[in-house]
């Protein structure tokens, strides 16, 4: 752990090894490392291109706190849901060469597969995917608490699992929904997806330095550690490990990788005069797809998503972007196309604002907007479990504690096993194990073990289910918009 006050002399180091002075981010250091200070965060990393070239580029603080490494615009961060564009765009690529369509329906190429119902199998096509339009949702208790790597047994999953909103006309953020997109690359190109973002982008591109698998970045010898703050202290927290959903947030870059990739998509996808990305699909992709819901305001208006992108009017201009947020990291990527305008933020801090608002610093600089008068403060802090409480006296289970032990099982899900320690339940899942914490009669929630090292909560409520003699049958979690119910064996 750290105080404010190691924070406030760190700050103050920075490292920068190429940039072009430009006067109208005149400032901007001062400005970063302000916020930087009232953020408690350790690292940051800017790159800002305008007109086909690399303005600024600069790292500050730490990359590794404890060894006071510091970071520079080579130093590599986890990106999270920023990978989204780029399993798009292989998708466009393919599309470019015949060999996928965006109307196709995703059965054409995945072997086995079936969505929940007819409708969703009738409707769903490629482009739904990718606009978040599918209805799927995002699926995340299957895909966190049964973790699978082969992508192609995960949506096959798909036809077990309800969907979280209106097929086609709804937005339902859907990592799930990439994971399928990722898959289906894999089915045409019979490569991984990794291999293909290394081939396709990565290696065109000149990203030397981005990589897709997390043993991957220790290859480099300039790569962040993930932290997080906790009750004002700073905590390095472990990286989050990509199973199946790697389409949807594995990458790994820095800014100089990521400002190649921001020059070509503002450059119709031409990249040091040759076209990486097919200027087809580069419209396609920076099209309103799909309309969000939400209050206009008059710096920001017209939200929706093209394909792995947020498209809005900003401040009176066209922006595209997307942030990431992965354990110990955010980050925001905008660009605004017609002005040949492209930022990036990486940052060592979980779940913060920090990177969005660096980034609106810079683009008030650049079109000489006004500066906001008062950012929020806004970091989630990383979740750590009160005590262990006993039973709820006044309204006990219905049953000994042995009645609930067995074995429960959902489809598309996978198994859960309650068990009796020391006079508790504990629920094992492949990749968890859970105390759990009685709540009143024969309703628990998701109790984390020391053994514990994710950042989020997992404490979701459950219920156990009698059948018609009073017996237990079943239990239900509410993880998802809808209670998911396994049966016991």
């Amino acid at each position: 752990m750290k105080s404010i006050y190691v924070i406030t002399l760190f700050i103050f180091f920075q490292y920068s090894f190429s940039q072009k002075s430009t006067s109208e981010l005149n400032g901007i250091e001062d400005d970063i490392k302000l916020w930087i200070e009232k953020y408690q965060a350790v690292g940051l990393s800017v790159a800002v291109v305008k007109d086909n070239e690399i303005i600024y580029s600069k790292g500050f603080g730490y990359r590794n706190l404890k060894e006071q490494l510091p970071v520079t615009e080579n130093t590599v961060f986890p990106i999270g849901s920023t990978t989204k564009a780029f399993t798009g765009s292989l998708l466009g690529i393919l599309a470019s060469q015949n060999k996928v369509s965006f109307k196709d329906k995703p059965a054409k190429y995945i072997p086995d597969f079936e969505f929940y119902n007819d409708k969703m199998n009738n409707l769903i096509a490629i482009e739904d995917l990718l606009s978040h339009k599918s209805g799927i949702g995002n699926q995340g208790t299957s895909e966190v608490f049964f973790p699978e790597k082969n992508k192609l047994k995960v949506v096959q999953r798909l036809k077990y699992l309800k969907p979280e909103g209106e097929i086609k006309n709804s937005f339902e953020y859907s990592n799930m929904g990439y994971t399928l997109a990722g898959t289906i690359v894999e089915q045409i190109t019979k490569k991984s997806w990794d291999t293909n973002i290394h081939e396709m982008i990565f290696k065109p591109l000149s990203m030397n330095n981005s990589y897709t698998k997390l043993e991957e970045i220790s290859k480099s010898d300039n790569y962040s550690l993930p932290y997080g703050l906790y009750n004002k202290n700073i905590e390095q927290v472990k990286f989050e490990i990509y199973n199946s959903i790697s389409p949807a947030g594995a990458i790994k870059s820095t800014v100089s990788d990521l400002s190649n990739w921001m020059l070509t998509w503002i450059n119709n996808g031409t990249f040091e005069n040759n076209e990486v990305i097919p200027k087809a699909y580069v419209k396609q992709a920076t099209r309103l797809q799909n309309i969000k819901n939400g209050d206009y305001e008059s710096d920001s208006f017209l939200h929706g998503d093209g394909f792995g992108w947020r498209l809005k009017s900003s401040y009176g201009h066209y922006r595209i972007d997307h942030g990431g947020n992965t354990f110990g990291f955010s980050s925001s990527l905008v660009m605004f196309p017609f002005e040949k305008i492209g930022i990036v933020v990486l940052s060592n801090q979980d779940n913060s604002l920090l990177p969005h608002l660096i980034a609106d610093i810079i683009t008030r600089k650049l079109f000489n907007i006004d500066p906001e008068s008062a950012y929020p403060v806004k970091i989630k802090e990383i979740f750590k479990p009160l005590p262990y409480q006993s039973f709820n006296k006044e309204k006990m289970p219905t049953h000994p504690l042995d009645n609930f032990c067995g074995i429960f099982e959902a489809k598309g899900y996978g198994r859960i096993k309650v068990i009796i320690e020391n006079e508790k339940l504990y629920a094992v899942l492949p990749k968890y194990k859970f105390q759990l914490q009685h709540t009143h009669h024969n309703s628990f929630f998701f109790k984390p073990t020391k053994n514990f090292k994710d950042v989020f909560s997992p404490q979701f409520d459950l219920k156990f289910i009698d059948d018609l003699n009073g017996d237990i049958s079943g239990l239900q979690l509410f993880s998802q918009k809808e209670p998911i119910t396994f049966k016991k064996h």
